[in-house]
């Protein structure tokens, strides 16, 4: 289950996933309504909730795999404004029309997006708005992973992009890989040799000891009919 994936790398992905950038930040809340409430679906370890939680807002941070959930407690444990929820994109357990705006970060396409789509018109008020927000590379295949799940989600969503580049260590950069959900656990066989060939292109590409990478933040936002 996809619910699953990300088991045993909380750490890692707290540690290596990018953020997102202050433009991106600053065009969503600028599109709530004042005391607006929020729900972010699939927080992960709250690398966007956190901004939410930042200026204040409440927030439903719906979260369904355990791991994440534990990594997401620590990123917001100051902030009363906050409440942690197991549940899935499909069943969140929130209230009807209990929500202003519903936030996807970096997982629109986990999840069933028929079942998501539902959820989302009985949980966000009339008039609300449903928001999705990507880190992409330009050349990496989440471009097009991405846009697919996009274009079958939405119907014309207004689109913002902004620059997020990121510099990363070797650690950072060893985090960031170990975060994806395709990448085996330490426990796993031929680990050892995972890590000699990332820490081999690490030295090819990197410089001064650091490797840049150029993505971009991608914010979707619609109308919930």
């Amino acid at each position: 289950m996809n619910t699953e994936n990300f088991t045993g790398k909380a750490e890692a992905y707290a540690k290596g996933r990018p953020g997102y950038p202050t433009a991106a930040i600053e065009t969503i809340l600028g599109l709530a309504p004042s005391g607006a409430v929020f729900a972010d679906i699939g927080a992960g370890t709250g690398k966007f909730t956190v901004k939410l939680a930042e200026n204040g807002y409440t927030v439903f941070a719906v979260e369904p795999n355990a791991d994440m959930r534990w990594q997401l407690a620590i990123t917001l444990k100051p902030y009363s404004n906050v409440k942690i929820i197991d549940g899935t994109a499909e069943a969140t357990t929130l209230t009807d029309h209990s929500v202003d705006i519903l936030t996807v970060a970096h997982a629109l396409h986990w999840f069933n997006l028929e079942a998501f789509r539902a959820e989302c018109r009985r949980v966000v008020k009339p008039g609300g708005l449903v928001i999705a927000i990507y880190n992409i590379h330009p050349r990496g295949e989440m471009i097009n992973i991405s846009k697919q799940t996009v274009d079958a989600f939405f119907t014309k969503p207004m689109t913002w992009e902004f620059p997020n580049p990121m510099e990363y260590t070797r650690d950072n950069w060893l985090a960031y890989i170990a975060s994806q959900d395709d990448y085996p656990l330490p426990t796993d066989p031929g680990y050892d040799t995972h890590i000699a060939a990332i820490n081999a292109a690490f030295d090819r590409d990197s410089v001064n000891g650091l490797l840049r990478c150029d993505r971009v933040t991608i914010v979707y936002s619609e109308i919930v009919e």
